[in-house]
């Protein structure tokens, strides 16, 4: 009996559900040089296609960055980067239209 009960306990605490995926996360300073770069070379490019509300990849900051999505909102004549998430299926757009 104490041995299908230890038997049965260890079954319900080894679930075989898969282990959440490892999440890179972005440091401030690394927030910093991907807002710096939006700010002078991105902005201008949305302000041109009359954006206002977006997600955008971050390889215009570099290649390590292509994995990075930055979402953006307008403030008034301007843009600020709101959130960051990494996505291993981001891909990037071209805004030289």
């Amino acid at each position: 009996m104490k041995i299908q009960a230890f038997m049965k306990q260890t079954e319900t605490t080894h679930s075989k559900e898969p282990l959440p995926a490892f999440q890179p996360e972005l440091d401030d300073e690394e927030k910093n040089q991907i807002r710096e770069v939006f700010l002078n070379d991105v902005v201008p490019k949305l302000q041109k296609l009359q954006a206002r509300n977006g997600v955008i990849c971050c390889d215009f900051a570099g290649t390590k960055y292509k994995n990075w999505q930055a979402r953006f909102t307008s403030r008034g004549r301007g843009f600020e980067i709101v959130d960051f998430e990494y996505d291993e299926d981001a891909r990037s757009l071209e805004l030289d239209l």
